[in-house]
């Protein structure tokens, strides 16, 4: 079987997989919709960088929680994230705390985002996280202090405090 086959082959197994993960990071269709093909596109082009050190399935989930925290990233996105948010739009208050957590994942260095979205939103073990992100469970736990501690000087600096 060649590689074109072996990729169709994944994304018929683990497409949908892909495709809830950045729903739920992103919460818009058109944007998960995006991730999706990026990420299966980037496998056609580049099928080595699986290397089975993990499972197709842990592989996946890896660059597609990536892919959408760089997504959260770009300028464009942020300003959508932030129109949303205007004046005059009815928002309950949960969608109005999963927006902030998105502005301040944003804001996070790549490792503090990652390891802050499988712990909080995941809600991953440390011992599951560190078998993800392919460190010990300590290094987890400094991780987690170092975003709890960023966000909170982020937070404490936006209502002016800092």
């Amino acid at each position: 079987m060649n590689v074109p086959e072996r990729i169709a082959q994944v994304y018929a197994a683990h497409g949908h997989v892909v495709l809830r993960r950045a729903r739920q990071i992103l919460n818009d269709e058109t944007e998960a919709q995006d991730v999706l093909h990026e990420v299966f596109a980037s496998l056609l082009g580049k099928p080595e960088q699986f290397a089975g050190r993990s499972s197709v399935t842990t592989f996946l989930y890896s660059v597609t929680t990536h892919l959408c925290l760089n997504r959260l990233r770009d300028g464009a996105t942020r300003a959508r994230l932030l129109a949303e948010r205007g004046p005059g739009k009815p928002e309950e208050a949960r969608g109005d705390r999963l927006l902030q957590v998105r502005e301040l994942l944003a804001r996070l260095p790549e490792d503090l985002a990652q390891v802050t979205v499988y712990y909080y939103v995941d809600e991953m073990t440390h011992e599951e996280i560190a078998d993800q992100l392919g460190c010990s469970r300590r290094q987890v736990g400094n991780l987690l202090e170092r975003a709890l501690e960023l966000c909170q000087r982020q937070e404490r600096e936006a209502v002016g405090h800092g």
